[in-house]
């Protein structure tokens, strides 16, 4: 189940116009691993219940404060001076691949708490995008990221 999660989520980013709707979430404030959840949780048709939501986004954003948040900071706070010092540029982007093994962490470990959750083939679910999704999204950007997740044929 948790290399489907990872799978679906590269599938989904690999979609026309989803990277930009997930870089806009991300400025909104949403962690986008969450979100990718999400969409799989809604794709499963599992069913959605508080105590998950609870135990999916706590664990999110413990993850996201310790370990993917600081790295993208670093990697960000060193953007404008690597483009004159290529040893700095070398190790940026050495930063990039561990904030996406991160990342690709992070979506394991929701993979594997969401794992025994019931989920049914059927096209009702939970609605776990709008739960999980800021306040603040656009509405045009979370249909475009559940256009997208329907799609996939993972």
């Amino acid at each position: 189940m948790q290399e489907d999660l990872w799978e679906f989520a590269l599938a989904v980013y690999a979609r026309p116009g989803v990277e930009g709707a997930c870089l806009r979430l991300q400025e909104a404030g949403a962690d986008v691993c969450l979100v990718l959840t999400a969409l799989w949780l809604d794709r499963r048709a599992c069913a959605r219940d508080s105590d998950g939501l609870t135990r999916l986004q706590r664990a999110s954003q413990h993850w996201q404060d310790t370990v993917v948040r600081p790295l993208r900071q670093l990697r960000q706070a060193w953007k404008a001076a690597s483009g004159a010092d290529e040893s700095l540029a070398a190790l940026r982007e050495q930063l990039k691949g561990l904030e996406l093994a991160a990342e690709r962490e992070q979506l394991a470990r929701l993979a594997r708490l969401a794992g025994h959750w019931p989920c049914r083939e059927s096209e009702d679910h939970g609605d776990w995008l709008h739960a999980l999704a800021p306040r603040e999204a656009a509405a045009a950007d979370l249909d475009l990221l559940a256009e997208a997740a329907r799609m996939i044929r993972v």
